[in-house]
């Protein structure tokens, strides 16, 4: 957290007063919550009325995804849901409570081999399913591997089918420029912490004209969402906001020329690892600016963290909310990666504050790392039940 987000945030939790309140306590505070609305709205060029705050990514994502469906239903049944298999466990597990609560169907769209969501598939998908169609979600970026994601097109197909489409765009958010958003994508979800804001403070954007159900009923206090604001939560990330998309483009450059220098350095003094994604060899497209993802067939990628957190450098096998769960990578086994090598992934990423020194130093510990790994060889599994 910058220290100028961590300066507004202190000074925003001095003003008393609920947001929704008429007394001049709580107007005070509506007005600062109601600036940071509009500030964090004009980063994706939105209009404020289209931004709710959100108590974190999580509830984003399923403000997306369980609010449009439920809105889908309400003049006929529409219970297909189109998503991959690459998605983040937010989306996939709403999904998942849908179709075992709900009636709703899931039908999975494939990824191509970087994990990039297949647009032709997506295409035969809605035209298959047609009326029945209730919604599409989507990532703007993976979380894992970094892969970008075709939302342009997609959004074009679900509006000339006059289906919604909700983007996860969390991992993408203050990496890269989002704005405009593309014509037909109906609800984005983003997050603070991702840009060094607070965290439990999040947003989903409800484009004007469409409607959601709210996962929360009481006071209706915003759009699709009722519950007391969290005013000094906006404020701190608004000035999040600010910062990154201050400085969008050359940070992102920054990240990417590390990015390139770390898995050029990998191809060369790694050759058992394979690089994930995008930056996969013969891979076409591009990833984000601070990801690189690899897999050493025949280690566990646990292994590698706790070897790599010993020298100093915290990396992840995964998606962190799914990092203390040891089972391979979803989103590799979408790809079409056998269980066994998904099982040696490991997650690299790079903030602004990253330097060169950091990309060498972690280069020079990640072979011994891959060699004591490697020989460890994989750790037994239990089989799970029900899979």
């Amino acid at each position: 957290m910058p220290p100028e987000v961590r300066a507004a945030y202190a000074d925003a939790l001095a003003v008393v007063g609920n947001p929704s309140s008429i007394h001049s306590a709580g107007q005070a505070a509506r007005a600062v919550l109601d600036d940071a609305r509009g500030r964090i709205a004009s980063t994706l060029g939105v209009d404020a009325v289209e931004l709710t705050l959100t108590g974190g990514g999580t509830e984003a994502v399923n403000t997306g995804v369980k609010g449009l469906y439920w809105r889908r239903q309400r003049d006929v049944a529409r219970p297909v849901i189109l998503l991959t298999a690459a998605e983040h466990h937010a989306t996939l597990d709403a999904v998942d409570w849908l179709v075992a609560n709900a009636g709703a169907r899931a039908v999975i769209v494939p990824v191509d081999p970087a994990g990039r969501m297949r647009v032709d598939a997506l295409e035969d998908a809605l035209a298959t399913h047609g009326d029945a169609v209730a919604l599409v979600t989507m990532l703007a970026a993976n979380n894992e591997v970094g892969t970008l994601q075709p939302v342009t097109e997609a959004a074009a197909l679900a509006s000339a089918h006059g289906v919604p489409l909700h983007v996860d765009a969390i991992a993408a958010y203050g990496q890269l420029p989002l704005a405009p958003l593309p014509a037909g994508v109906s609800a984005v979800s983003i997050s603070a912490h991702k840009i060094g804001g607070p965290v439990g403070v999040g947003a989903i954007v409800i484009r004007r004209g469409v409607d959601v159900e709210p996962l929360l009923h009481g006071g209706g206090q915003q759009r699709g969402r009722a519950g007391t604001m969290d005013a000094a939560g906006a404020v701190a990330f608004a000035v999040a906001a600010e910062h990154a998309h201050a400085d969008l483009e050359s940070r992102a450059a920054h990240k990417r020329a590390l990015r390139d220098r770390l898995a050029a350095g990998i191809r060369e003094s790694v050759p058992q690892a394979v690089l994930s994604g995008a930056l996969a060899e013969g891979a076409t497209g591009d990833a984000l600016p601070g990801t690189v993802h690899l897999r050493v067939p025949g280690a566990e990628g646990d292994s590698l963290l706790f070897l790599l957190d010993q020298a100093g450098f915290a990396v992840s096998t995964g998606s962190a909310c799914q990092a203390g769960v040891p089972e391979p990578s979803h989103v590799l086994l979408a790809m079409g990666v056998s269980e066994s090598d998904a099982r040696g992934a490991l997650r690299i990423t790079l903030g602004p504050e990253t330097t060169a020194a950091d990309i060498d130093g972690l280069l020079a510990a990640l072979p011994s790392a891959v060699e004591r790994a490697l020989a460890a060889g994989l750790a037994a599994r239990t089989p799970r039940l029900g899979r």
